[in-house]
């Protein structure tokens, strides 16, 4: 398996500027310094998802939990909507090798229950690490997949426990403290128990961890839950959210206005700029205390 990290030669800068007053900072010669050293950073490489022994998609990540991410990916796709869905999900290995000359696991195969309708070939595309939708014909597509019914789910969440989320996030970022560059996703019980947390290069695809993961635990759909990401809420996140049947997203930046519209038309709760001890609330807020 390739590793999440690796390191590449880099040659640092640092220039020295005058001090504001225009004297020379007495800290530094007024010049520049240049140091070479390795650096650590997040790997992307491509993996491609086979459903039914053919080719579905290629999405760009960070390799680890990769079959937990073709499943939520799948989920996402409105294809796998439980474990029983699934007859086996597994690692091909192929002939690529990495940059250490080591064998690569970028194959994972999907096969589906008899009667579980595959992916549609329109659907086929090539994902990059940025978006989760890119590819799809229509919002109105996206839409038509997210089933779930949020609105029955009662579950309440107290504010001074989403305020300490993001920390708890955080600590949970191994990969993120060696590189800097990575995304991550949290799910957590209401009272602000961490249940699995996933990193990757691409947002949308720590959310497909998470939820391929719960997939695998026969833990669909996730009422009761919280989602907490590192990132901003986009329409994906929502989007991936509602079809895991998950009643609150909380992210500490900022939404997108299509992201609120779609959490109102869901039910779901939204959470934005969950930083130190504030947090706005979009949609939703009945379950917050």
């Amino acid at each position: 398996m390739t590793p999440m990290t690796t390191r590449r030669p880099v040659v640092r800068h640092v220039v020295r500027t005058p001090a504001a007053d225009g004297s020379a900072d007495s800290s530094s010669d007024g010049g520049r310094t240049s140091t070479r050293r390795p650096d650590t950073l997040a790997v992307e490489e491509p993996l491609e998802i086979h459903v039914n022994g053919r080719p579905f998609t290629v999405t760009m990540r960070t390799p680890g939990h990769d079959v937990d991410l073709a499943l939520g990916f799948l989920v996402a796709e409105g294809v796998v909507r439980s474990a029983g869905d699934v007859v086996s999900a597994r690692h091909c290995p192929d002939a690529a090798l990495d940059a250490d000359g080591r064998p690569t696991h970028n194959v994972v195969e999907i096969t589906l229950r008899a009667g579980v309708a595959p992916p549609q070939r329109s659907l086929e595309r090539v994902v990059s690490s940025a978006c989760g939708v890119c590819g799809t014909g229509s919002v109105d597509a996206v839409r038509a997949r997210c089933a779930a019914d949020l609105t029955g789910d009662a579950t309440t969440v107290d504010g001074a426990v989403l305020v300490e989320l993001p920390d708890r996030l955080r600590a949970e970022q191994r990969a993120f403290d060696r590189t800097g560059g990575l995304h991550a996703a949290g799910l957590f019980t209401a009272v602000g128990e961490l249940v699995r947390a996933r990193e990757d290069v691409g947002r949308h695809n720590a959310v497909d961890k998470v939820v391929g993961w719960a997939v695998q635990q026969g833990a669909l759909p996730l009422a009761g839950h919280v989602l907490q990401v590192s990132g901003r809420a986009s329409f994906e996140l929502v989007q991936k959210a509602w079809l895991a049947g998950c009643p609150v997203l909380a992210a500490v930046s900022a939404p997108s206005s299509l992201a609120v519209d779609l959490a109102v038309e869901a039910g779901m709760t939204l959470v934005g700029f969950s930083r130190g001890s504030s947090f706005n609330v979009y949609s939703g807020g009945h379950r917050v205390r």
